[in-house]
């Protein structure tokens, strides 16, 4: 999720469900927080799965 923060009125504005911008509230700022740790374990696992074994024979279809 993005956070913006308006230039002139420095209003806190993120993007909801629906792609639509909403006011930055602690409870979006959670989630958004949430989803964040997710996106970010979700890659370590995906770097370390990324490495190939040379000992094994790769095949392709």
């Amino acid at each position: 999720m993005k956070e913006y923060t308006c230039y002139n009125c420095k209003k806190q504005l993120t993007t909801n469900g629906k792609g639509n911008l909403t006011e930055l509230t602690p409870k979006f700022k959670e989630i958004n927080d949430v989803l964040e740790r997710i996106h970010q374990k979700k890659n370590r696992i995906r770097l370390k799965t990324d490495k190939v074994n040379k000992d094994l024979l790769l095949f392709s279809h």
